[in-house]
């Protein structure tokens, strides 16, 4: 595994050192010449920093024991991956004392105000953006959070349906077994009134049978 993370740090040393040289040749430069080689230059900043995504997960998978120390490696990477955007930045707003003069003539030292100020506000633009794209991985971030609690409520309102349901059943079981209940008990005191009423007709007869028996006597 570090020798994975090794082949990246001498990609990124040799990478570097040609940046580093490209960067300051871009001031000596003018017109479609210091074009081309802005493109270049930002097309391999572009590589050094997949370059660097490449050894930080290289580094998550190198054990925690030895990580620390690549750790403290690839921090100095991204301190020098900084320092070579801060003057790449500087250097595509910089001419030399040369080439200012063949653009600019005696006005050339009253240039560096204009250079200082546009490059403060190249800062100040970069700075925005990056606000706006934290913003809006902020609103993606909401908009997300949003469809799962929709999604939630959702399933919440499914089962809430399917409660009412199943109560709604119950409700109509329980009427019908109360309905049933209550023709059983209208036939237990029927029967009740009935065996009353048998009982009291046998007892009478008997009574009769007695009176009729001893009279005969």
């Amino acid at each position: 595994m570090s020798s994975d993370f090794e082949s990246y740090e001498q990609d990124f040393g040799t990478t570097t050192a040609e940046l580093t040289n490209k960067i300051g040749r871009i001031p000596k430069l003018s017109g479609e010449e210091k074009t081309q080689l802005i493109l270049n230059v930002d097309k391999q900043l572009e590589e050094v920093r997949e370059l660097m995504e490449q050894m930080d997960l290289e580094v998550r998978e190198i054990p925690i024991q030895s990580r620390a120390m690549y750790n403290g490696r690839l921090k100095s990477y991204k301190q020098e991956l900084e320092k070579l955007e801060k003057d790449f930045k500087r250097s595509r707003i910089a001419y030399s004392d040369e080439v200012r003069h063949e653009l600019l003539g005696d006005d050339g030292g009253s240039s560096e105000g204009q250079r200082a100020h546009l490059l403060d506000n190249t800062e100040r633009l970069e700075r925005s953006s990056r606000r706006l794209e934290a913003g809006y991985q902020i609103a993606v971030e909401t908009e997300q959070v949003g469809q799962e609690i929709l999604s939630n409520l959702h399933g919440d309102r499914e089962k809430i349906q399917k409660a009412r349901e199943r109560l709604r059943e119950t409700d109509a079981n329980l009427g019908k077994s109360s309905r049933i209940l209550t023709g059983m008990l209208r036939r237990i005191i029927q029967n009740r009134v009935l065996v009353f009423i048998l009982g009291a007709i046998i007892l009478l007869t008997i009574i009769l049978a007695i009176y009729f028996n001893l009279r005969g006597h």
